[in-house]
C-alpha cells in the first residue's frame, strides 16, 4: 500500500510539474492577449476597462488577468500568475505589445517612423432612399439595441446604391468610434496589393524572392497562393490552444518573418488551409518594397486610406514596426462602409480608379482548392455559408463576428462590427441579411 501510494504521489507531482510548464508556455498568449486588447480598446476606442473586461476579456484563463491601465504613460500590464505582459500605446501608429529584451523595447518606444501629415477629408457618404432607411430601422433596432440576432453588435451600417439606408450604435460607441478589424484587415491587405498591382510594382503570379525560399519548393510560392490561403506552409490557426496564429500574434517580434520560416507541407496551389501568418508575410514583403518605413505608410496613407477618406486609422505594427495586416486595423463603421462600396463599384472611388482593372473579379473568384468558400483574402457565399443571401456575396470576416458584406446582384454593402464570438454568441447573419434583403 505504501509502495502504491508512493508511485501515486510520484506521479501526482510528474503531472503538476508537467502542467505547470505547459501553462507557462501559455502564459505570453493569456497575458499578451489581454494586455494587447485591453490597450486598444482603451486608448484606440475610447472604451472603458470595465466594460472590456466584462465583454471582450471573459473568457478562458484570459478573463483571471489582473489588468493595470496607465492613462499617463498609455500602457496596460497584464498579470496572470507568475507572468505578466506589457503593452504600449504610440500616438498615431496605435498599440503594440512589447516582446524581447529590455533594450529592445526601450529602442521601439523611442523609435519614431515621421509620418505624413493627413489632411482632413469629408465623409462622401450620402443619405440613400429613405423609404428604404425607414423599413430597416426596425432591424436595425433589433439587431444592436434588442440584441435579437444574438452576440453585441457595437455598430451597423448599410449601404444601398452607395447612399446610407442604415446606421446605429452601442450606448457607448458612435461614429467616430475606431473599432476593431481582427481578419477583416486581410481584405485591406489584399487592397494594398491591388493597389501596386495597378502601380506595376508587384505581379501576383510570380514566384517570391524570399531569400529564405530558394533553396527549396517554397521559392515557387506566389502572392496570389498566400492570398488565396494556398501556400503549402504549416500552420495552425486554432485560437484555443498553443498555436502558430497564438504564437505568432502573443510572443513573436517579427510576424512575418515567423511565417517565412514555417516549412512547406503541400505543393503551392493545391491544398486550402486558412492562415494569419500568410498576411503578415505579405505585409513584410510589401515593406520591402520601399527605402523606408515613413515611405511605406506614407504610401498606405495616400494610396488607400486618403481615396477612402479615412483620416484617423491605426494599422498596429510589430516590434519591427510592420504592420500587423491579419489582424490588427482600428477604424469607424463607416470607413469599413466605405471601404466595402470601393470594390462594390469594381475598385472606383468617386470616379477615380483606386485598385487594379478587375481586381473586385478577381478577389470573388474561388480560389481552386477552397471549394468555393474564399477568393482572395475575402470569404464567398459560393458556399452555402449563407442560404438566404444571393450566391454572388463576398465579405471580409473578422474573428469575433466583424463583417463586411458586399452583395454586388442587390447593390447593397453591410457592415456589423461588435463582439459575437463563437459558438454561441454568434450573430445569426444569415438571417439578419434576409431580413435586410427582403426590404429592398
Amino acid at each position: 500500500m505504501k509502495k502504491f501510494l508512493r508511485v501515486l504521489l510520484a506521479l501526482l507531482v510528474v503531472a503538476i510539474i508537467g502542467g505547470c510548464l505547459y501553462l507557462n508556455t501559455l502564459m505570453p498568449i493569456i497575458t499578451g492577449y489581454a494586455a494587447k486588447n485591453l490597450a486598444s480598446a482603451v486608448f484606440i476606442s475610447g472604451r472603458q476597462q470595465a466594460d472590456v473586461e466584462a465583454l471582450d476579456l471573459k473568457f478562458s484563463f484570459i478573463k483571471f488577468n489582473h489588468n493595470k491601465v496607465d492613462y499617463e504613460k498609455k500602457t496596460v500590464t497584464s498579470r496572470f500568475l507568475w507572468a505578466k505582459s506589457t503593452a504600449a500605446y504610440r500616438e498615431g501608429y496605435g498599440v503594440t505589445l512589447l516582446r524581447g529584451k529590455k533594450k529592445d523595447k526601450k529602442a521601439f518606444l523611442e523609435q519614431k517612423y515621421p509620418l505624413p501629415a493627413a489632411e482632413a477629408l469629408p465623409d462622401y457618404l450620402q443619405p440613400g432612399d429613405s423609404a428604404l432607411a425607414a423599413r430597416l430601422e426596425p432591424i436595425a433596432k433589433a439587431l444592436v439595441d434588442d440584441r435579437t440576432y444574438n452576440g453585441h453588435p457595437f455598430a451597423f451600417v448599410v449601404l444601398h446604391k452607395g447612399g446610407v439606408v442604415a446606421e446605429r450604435y452601442d450606448s457607448g460607441i458612435t461614429a467616430g468610434t475606431q473599432l476593431l478589424s481582427w481578419s477583416m484587415g486581410k481584405s485591406f491587405t489584399n487592397a494594398l496589393v491591388g493597389i501596386m498591382v495597378k502601380d506595376g510594382l508587384l505581379n501576383i503570379f510570380a514566384p517570391m524572392d524570399i531569400p529564405e525560399w530558394q533553396g527549396d519548393g517554397r521559392k515557387n510560392i506566389t502572392l496570389n497562393d498566400l492570398m488565396q490561403m494556398s501556400s503549402g506552409l504549416e500552420w495552425n490557426e486554432n485560437y484555443g490552444n498553443r498555436s502558430d496564429v497564438n504564437l505568432m500574434l502573443h510572443r513573436e517580434t517579427d510576424m512575418g518573418l515567423y511565417t517565412i520560416n514555417k516549412p512547406l507541407e503541400h505543393e503551392p496551389g493545391s491544398y486550402w488551409y486558412y492562415s494569419s501568418g500568410n498576411t503578415n508575410l505579405i505585409m513584410r514583403y510589401l515593406r520591402g518594397k520601399f527605402a523606408s518605413d515613413s515611405e511605406f505608410l506614407g504610401y498606405i496613407r495616400e494610396r488607400l486610406f486618403a481615396p477612402l477618406a479615412i483620416n484617423n486609422a491605426h494599422l498596429e505594427p510589430d516590434m519591427t514596426g510592420t504592420p500587423v495586416g491579419s489582424s490588427y486595423l482600428y477604424v469607424t463603421a463607416r470607413d469599413y462602409a466605405r471601404f466595402g462600396q470601393m470594390y462594390l463599384d469594381g475598385g472606383v472611388v468617386q470616379g477615380e480608379r483606386i485598385l487594379s482593372e478587375g481586381w473586385s473579379d478577381y478577389v470573388a473568384t474561388p480560389a481552386p482548392a477552397s471549394e468555393g468558400r474564399y477568393g482572395s483574402f475575402f470569404w464567398l457565399n459560393r458556399s452555402g455559408a449563407c442560404p438566404d443571401a444571393p450566391e454572388d456575396m463576398y465579405s471580409c470576416q473578422g474573428h469575433d463576428g466583424q463583417q463586411i458584406y458586399i452583395i454586388p446582384s442587390k447593390e447593397l454593402v453591410v457592415v456589423v462590427l461588435g463582439y459575437s464570438p463563437k459558438p454561441d454568441r454568434v450573430i445569426n447573419f444569415n438571417d439578419l441579411l434576409r431580413d435586410i434583403i427582403e426590404q429592398l
